[in-house]
């Protein structure tokens, strides 16, 4: 039950991808030669999502998990801040200080995932490493993009 209702919370911060699509505006900026096809980000962010709540399931019933369940409803926050900031709002900027406090709050989760439960932190890694990825091509799409929104 607990894993429905964190995959729901997911769910909930992947269907921002279907409110607020990369569009025309997307398509006309530059982007570095390192951005993944447009297939790669629904397969990638599927597959993170179920590991997501999968790990936050393996938590939540965990003596001491206040501080990593609190950190986990952070990180599904800021997740679904990012799309209507970056893709909605057209503001790179913006979605790069909120991917660098998403970075951060997956950071300390997996720190205090790993605390609990090592198959929990260790299902957390590839979401660090995507938003590594995700962090490199906001940031170079913000430089290489000057001007307003």
């Amino acid at each position: 039950m607990i894993f429905a209702i964190l995959l729901l919370a997911c769910a909930a911060a992947g269907a921002t991808g279907v409110l607020f699509q990369p569009g025309a505006w997307y398509r006309g900026l530059r982007k570095p030669g390192f951005t993944p096809p447009d297939w790669v980000f629904p397969v990638a962010w599927t597959t993170l999502y179920v590991l997501i709540a999968w790990a936050g399931a393996r938590l939540a019933g965990l003596p001491g998990a206040g501080v990593a369940m609190a950190l986990w409803a952070a990180q599904i926050a800021l997740n679904t801040l990012w799309t209507p900031v970056f893709f909605g709002a057209h503001r790179p900027g913006l979605g790069m200080a909120v991917l660098a406090m998403l970075w951060l709050v997956v950071a300390a989760l997996i720190l205090a995932a790993f605390r609990l439960d090592m198959v929990a932190g260790l299902m957390l890694l590839p979401y660090l490493i995507w938003l590594s990825l995700a962090a490199a091509l906001n940031f170079r799409i913000w430089r290489d993009n000057p001007g307003p929104a």
